[in-house]
């Protein structure tokens, strides 16, 4: 038995990004599934191996099944599959498979205090020393498709479930790149499919050898999922994956991107805020609120309300971030996915948001901008690319939002 150093011997599927998987599901993936008579197959983290015996049932007999799962009393398969208690991130079984599918552990390994894996927490050293793709904060499923990868014989194919945030965020773009590399990469999504949990999934569908992305939509009919395509990229490197339609792309084509016009900046975090001597946690003379989400509404912002619980005076902010002293430009973060902004004129401190100031040259229009990003036509437009793939506005999402002159910026010509 393999166990990470100071894992304890019972860990519970909650602790470990366990969830369960709808039949439905399972029967899906398996459709997308396939490997040679006499060919090894593969359930990671697998508990009683639903997609084992799924394949099984639909390919029939003649394959060798092997099962891993860390948790010794959630193992549970079949006596004609090879049940392996082992931490499947550091399980070396010294030979290939021809098929690796199932639903992979998520979540983030750290502190308890924090994050909701972290049962594990002794052994994430060990994950990125074995790993490449580990970036950021990482997430469990993302650590399982880069050894599933690497388990994988040439021309294998690897079929997991996993949410839809490794499509855009920054901390999957080594993750995206490897994928390119390696393989050929086809991504269904799927959307809120797991009951009782708000978190949008795909299926990855991946063959070790080949080039390219293939992105499908699905709808759902009675008791399955009909796939149809939506786009390929054949010279797919590693880019983030959007739901780009003609229309999305005539209007980056015939805008600028925000991050053209703007640097991009962001807020200052709770610990610093909490950290500087000039913060109180009382109202008092000479002191503001410290603002956050919930003060930034459509075009106007709430200097009023105080939803951080923080105050300090106003000219002291520049000491946490410098461009808390000039009014400028705030865009949501953290309001789902969908864009949120307004001028804040008096330049008060932040706890959040993204926080935008005009590059040398740019000259605004401040009503028009802030119409514009406010819009019923920007929602549309990062809707159909981002669906739901993340709770939240992602920097790469800002920076490549579309602005038209007519929308409220120009260029000095003298600076041309």
């Amino acid at each position: 038995m393999l166990f990470p150093p100071s894992l304890p011997p019972t860990p519970s599927g909650r602790s470990l990004g366990r969830v369960e998987t709808p039949p439905e599901l399972v029967r899906f993936m398996v459709g997308l599934a396939e490997a040679p008579k006499g060919g090894r197959v593969l359930e990671p983290a697998c508990a009683d191996g639903p997609f084992l015996r799924a394949f099984r049932e639909a390919h029939g007999t003649g394959y060798r099944f092997v099962g891993v799962e860390i948790d010794p009393n959630a193992l549970d398969l079949p006596p004609w599959a090879e049940g392996v208690v082992a931490d499947f991130l550091l399980w070396e079984p010294g030979e290939a498979f021809d098929l690796i599918l199932g639903n992979p552990p998520y979540g983030i390994v750290g502190e308890a205090s924090k994050y909701p894996i972290h049962v594990l927490k002794e052994a994430k050293g060990l994950y990125k020393k074995a790993l490449s793709t580990w970036k950021g904060k990482y997430n469990l499923y993302g650590a399982f498709i880069e050894k599933s990868v690497r388990l994988l014989r040439a021309g294998g194919t690897l079929v997991f479930v996993v949410p839809a945030t490794w499509l855009v965020l920054d901390d999957f773009s080594l993750l995206r790149a490897f994928l390119a590399r390696e393989g050929r990469t086809e991504v269904y999504y799927l959307g809120e499919v797991f009951p009782g949990r708000k978190v949008s999934a795909v299926v990855l569908r991946f063959r070790k050898g080949g080039r390219g992305l293939a992105l499908w939509d699905t709808r759902k009919e009675g008791e399955g999922f009909i796939p149809f395509l939506w786009s390929e990229d054949p010279e797919w490197n590693g880019e983030i994956i959007r739901f780009e339609t003609g229309w999305t792309r005539e209007m980056e084509a015939s805008g600028t991107p925000l991050g053209s016009l703007f640097h991009i900046r962001f807020a200052a975090r709770s610990p610093e805020f909490k950290k500087h001597p000039a913060v109180r946690r009382e109202p008092g003379a000479g002191l503001v609120p410290v603002l956050t989400g919930r003060n930034l509404k459509p075009g106007w912002i709430d200097y009023e309300s105080n939803y951080s619980g923080l105050w300090m005076p106003k000219e002291r902010a520049k000491e946490l971030r410098d461009f808390y002293a000039t009014p400028h430009l705030v865009v949501a973060h953290t309001k789902g996915t969908k864009v949120v902004g307004a001028w804040d004129e008096k330049a008060y401190p932040w706890r959040e948001e993204f926080h935008l100031l005009p590059k040398e040259g740019v000259k605004l229009d401040l009503l028009f901008l802030v119409e514009w990003l406010n819009s019923e036509k920007m929602q549309v437009y990062v809707r159909t690319l981002y669906r739901d793939f993340v709770p939240h506005l992602t920097l790469r999402m800002l920076e490549r939002l579309p602005v038209r002159r007519e929308n409220g910026f120009r260029t000095n010509p003298s600076s041309s």
